[in-house]
């Protein structure tokens, strides 16, 4: 099972398929279970690479706090152990603002796909972040929305077990969350790439305006709305994944 290192902390991620380099960045908290969806369309014409932030899953859990630059730099030990020259970066709120800062940063991002970010800190509702936890009452309300809730208990089960294999806990998850609130993003029009910002009409983490100005902000974004809630990227993965194929197609050599 490989592992990068970022200095005294151990990183594990996984690849798989052949051809340019996707690379996906969990949300707060939350696993490689979070890409299941995508992960099998998009594995096969590229490689994909997944792994678990620091606190999260089979990584290492050092004491915060965390900042969104730290997680950057394991990005960048991930991708360097791995011998990737560049990459597609796809990230879910505190996963696209580290995919935002490595863009500016680091030389390796070839285009970002960003699912309900901000490009501050202070458009993160910190308690709608804070009742995502998996040791939270109704930890899946602001995630999904109430019809895809409904729609399938087996796979809320499967999810609930998921989480609990993989998923940060306690000081690790809210290390991540301070991190993701306190993003102070770099200057918007000094990142270059590619980049489609999408967010969940009825988001309460990060309110479709503040994403709306994101992509508004980059030189080269462009927005969409997706119906649900913080993980609408995940209620609605068939046609997100279609339009992130298209995105990548178009932006690969």
């Amino acid at each position: 099972m490989p592992t990068a290192r970022n200095r005294d902390v151990s990183l594990y991620y996984e690849a798989d398929g052949d051809g340019p380099t996707v690379v996906f960045v969990n949300d707060v908290g939350y696993g490689a279970w979070l890409w299941g969806w995508h992960y099998d369309a998009v594995a096969g014409p590229y490689e994909t690479v997944v792994w678990d932030l620091r606190g999260t899953g089979r990584s290492d859990a050092p004491a915060g706090p965390y900042d969104v630059g730290t997680l950057a730099a394991g990005l960048d030990a991930v991708l360097a152990d791995h011998d990737v020259g560049s990459a597609h970066l796809v990230g879910a709120g505190l996963g696209g603002m580290v995919a935002l800062d490595y863009a500016h940063r680091y030389g390796r991002a070839r285009s970002l796909t960003l699912y309900c970010t901000a490009g501050s800190g202070d458009a993160v509702d910190r308690a709608a972040l804070d009742s995502l936890a998996l040791d939270e009452p109704d930890s899946l309300d602001g995630a999904f929305s109430p019809a895809f809730r409904d729609h399938d208990p087996d796979l809320l089960e499967r999810i609930a077990d998921w989480r609990a294999d993989e998923d940060a806990t306690g000081d690790a998850r809210a290390a991540q969350a301070a991190a993701m609130a306190s993003f102070d993003a770099p200057p918007l029009y000094e990142i270059t790439q590619p980049t489609e910002v999408y967010y969940g009409l009825d988001d309460p983490v990060v309110a479709p305006d503040a994403a709306q100005s994101l992509a508004a902000d980059l030189p080269r974004g462009t927005g969409e709305a997706v119906e649900g809630r913080h993980c609408c990227y995940v209620e609605h993965a068939p046609a997100v994944t279609d339009r992130l194929l298209a995105m990548l197609d178009e932006h690969t050599e």
